[in-house]
């Protein structure tokens, strides 16, 4: 994928401010500390149009990229922040999950977790629920320059138990900083589209 023109086009926190549909859409769920923002730079061959934070949980909205102007990444908000109220996190929960429910033209939520750590109850949560709009179930596996090559194999065994991932193929290994595998989700994600674009054609 060769991106020309990559821009944060919109912030939401509900529909009302949603850019219109008139885009296909690949979002990104995962914890708050699992570098959402890190992985689309790195994607997108930019330092810091997607804001990372020092202080986990620190993003509310959902941020819309416009790339190419022909699809948008989305970035949601960082949800399993432990130093947070209960009500703050209702709050986050529910932003998700009225783009999720709503949202025509997203094509495939993509789930980030750690590759060193074993996925959570909430990443759990939210890997049933991307399964149950039957979407495709893609983990990306963040930070694996912090573990050794010959570790991916057992941690995302791990993973694809944890989360009940139908085959191992689809948790890709990533690094933000060392671009590891970038080609490869690349690939995933414009096949995503392609497909989605011939559908749409018939």
């Amino acid at each position: 994928m060769k991106i020309t023109d990559a821009q944060l086009e919109k912030i939401a926190v509900n529909k009302t401010q949603y850019p219109d549909e008139n885009l296909y859409e690949i979002a990104f769920a995962g914890r708050s500390n699992v570098g959402k923002s890190s992985f689309i730079n790195s994607m997108l061959n930019r330092t810091n149009l997607a804001r990372t934070s020092s202080k986990p949980g620190k993003t509310r909205t959902i941020n819309f990229y416009n790339i190419n102007g022909e699809f948008r990444f989305v970035d949601l908000p960082g949800y399993g922040y432990a130093q947070v109220s209960k009500k703050e996190k209702e709050k986050w929960g529910y932003i998700i999950e009225e783009y999720l429910n709503t949202r025509k033209n997203l094509i495939e939520v993509i789930q980030l977790v750690d590759i060193r750590h074993e996925p959570t109850e909430q990443d759990i949560l939210m890997y049933n629920w991307i399964k149950t709009f039957n979407f495709a179930g893609i983990v990306i596996a963040t930070k694996a320059d912090k573990i050794s090559k010959g570790k991916y194999q057992s941690n995302i065994k791990i993973i694809k138990n944890k989360l009940k991932v139908k085959e191992s193929s689809l948790i890709i290994p990533y690094s933000s900083s060392k671009k590891i595998n970038k080609d490869k989700a690349w690939h995933v994600f414009e096949e995503i589209l392609i497909k989605n674009k011939e559908q749409q054609s018939r």
